[in-house]
């Protein structure tokens, strides 16, 4: 029996947004399962939603697609992780040139501490490259119309929260 392909998308989705939803449903096509991870740091973390609510959202807004994409969260070093798990790929998401520096940098310290762990960057879609989780929250809170920019789950969310 062939091996599963394992993607990890890390990152905070802090909401989930369409670009991290497209983001998803293109590793798809190349991996048999993805793993969205949400990285926790307790120090920094001024999270809107709680790390439950987040998994909740993105359990949710991929229920469809079942076993192929899994919600779970991690402490430490991403690539401890990425073995924990089995995956041999992480994928990043790159919407401009400004994201490219900071993630090439993380992208070659993780070659440094895990030789065999890839980085796969994607461009976002076309259609998402100037959307953000901070946007989306700040555009939210000052009543402006998010509905095209994240899922019906998470829009529900920002609702009750603001």
């Amino acid at each position: 029996m062939a091996q599963t392909k394992i993607a990890i998308y890390p990152g905070s989705f802090d909401p989930i947004t369409n670009g991290h939803v497209d983001l998803v449903k293109r590793t798809l096509r190349v991996f048999d399962q993805v793993v969205v991870a949400i990285a926790r740091n307790q120090e920094k973390d001024n999270s809107l939603f709680t790390l439950e609510e987040r998994l909740e959202m993105i359990r949710e807004v991929f229920k469809g697609l079942g076993s192929r994409v899994k919600a779970d969260s991690f402490d430490g070093l991403l690539v401890k992780y990425a073995k924990k798990t089995g995956a041999k790929v992480i994928i990043r998401g790159l919407r401009a040139v400004s994201d490219f520096e900071y993630e090439f940098q993380m992208a070659m310290m993780n070659r440094e501490l895990a030789p065999d762990l890839e980085t796969l960057f994607m461009m976002t879609g076309q259609s998402h490259f100037y959307l953000s989780s901070r946007l989306v929250k700040e555009v939210a809170s000052l009543g402006g119309d998010v509905s095209a920019m994240v899922p019906k789950a998470v829009l529900k969310k920002l609702g009750e929260r603001f």
